[in-house]
């Protein structure tokens, strides 16, 4: 997959930023650089590889994680935090819409 610059122009004007002529086609080299990099990671054959759940393990397979308990530490205090929000509703906070 490559884009053209039109794409980037498109892309831009999405995120709101302007880019010159000469910020567009560096951009344009710098996706496509990271779109061929995907395309030969994809290409690895990974068939029979099992997924890492740590890339530690690899090198020190007896190594025991040590993983905290998943306690609550601090009080809820949602509701002093959303006094002071300009508006909230039902535990939410309510923002202005940003998507036209």
């Amino acid at each position: 997959m490559s884009l053209e610059l039109s794409d980037v122009k498109r892309l831009s004007t999405l995120a709101q930023i302007e880019l010159t002529t000469e910020q567009s086609a560096q951009t344009l080299d710098k996706l496509n650089g990271i779109f061929a990099l995907v395309e030969q990671l994809r290409a690895v054959d990974t068939t029979g590889i099992e997924p890492l759940n740590h890339p530690i393990a690899t090198m020190l397979p007896d190594l025991a994680l040590r993983l905290r308990e998943d306690v609550v530490s601090e009080a809820n205090r949602r509701d002093d935090y959303q006094k002071v929000a300009p508006a909230t509703q039902d535990g939410l906070y309510l923002v202005p819409k940003v998507i036209e």
